[in-house]
């Protein structure tokens, strides 16, 4: 998706399609392996692409198991505010913390992994939840002149949605691409998540205007 106007690069970011988010994984979003297809048949149309990837320690303090008595998809209160106690996933070196064997990593430019400090979780490609620690993303997308980006992965209502609402903090037009996302949609977290977005700014696109050429 070069742009001819003058007005910078378009940049995809292809949040978390791992294996742990799949179905058969040990945190699976439903039917997440059907952003496989679209994401790979738009990935070549953009100028910068980023894939995101959950990369967590054993210890890390959103793992249920890290907590005495405490049940996944509790929650908890840690220094940067509520945060939901997940089963663990994602830990690093682990067929479960790879990518879907399918994605297109080879068109990757950057692999931005998050939530590598056992303190901190990070739902979010461009900070971590604490709000105050970034990863990188937002230099590294000013450095190429990106101007929009565009979102698609795992899970609507969490990693892509902050990391959505992150980019339009940053500066960056921001459009969740749907059709290649899933949700969790935990206790209405997608209606939320959704309602939050569209204050923010973020517009919502399908994979079919992008490879049909008739978004900006």
């Amino acid at each position: 998706m070069s742009n001819s106007t003058g007005i910078g690069q378009t940049a995809l970011v292809a949040i978390d399609v791992q294996n742990d988010f799949c179905p058969g994984g040990a945190l699976a979003v439903e039917h997440g392996h059907e952003v496989v297809e679209p994401i790979n048949a738009m990935m070549p149309l953009f100028d910068v692409r980023v894939l995101t990837q959950d990369w967590h320690p054993v210890d890390h303090s959103s793992f249920a198991s890290n907590h005495a008595g405490a049940d996944p998809f509790s929650k908890v209160e840690m220094e940067y505010g509520p945060q939901v106690l997940w089963p663990s996933h994602c830990v690093q070196g682990t067929d479960g913390a790879s990518f879907h064997s399918g994605l297109r990593t080879d068109l990757a430019g950057l692999i931005v992994r998050k939530g590598y400090r056992s303190a901190i979780d990070s739902y979010s490609a461009f900070m971590e939840n604490d709000k105050s620690t970034t990863t990188g993303l937002a230099g590294y997308l000013r450095e190429l002149d990106v101007r929009t980006v565009y979102f698609a992965g795992l899970a609507t209502d969490f990693c892509v949605a902050w990391s959505a609402m992150d980019a339009v903090r940053n500066g960056f037009a921001s459009r969740v691409i749907l059709d290649a996302s899933r949700a969790i949609d935990l206790d209405g977290s997608l209606d939320a998540a959704m309602a939050s977005m569209r204050d923010t700014g973020v517009e919502f696109v399908e994979s079919s205007e992008i490879l049909a050429g008739t978004t900006e």
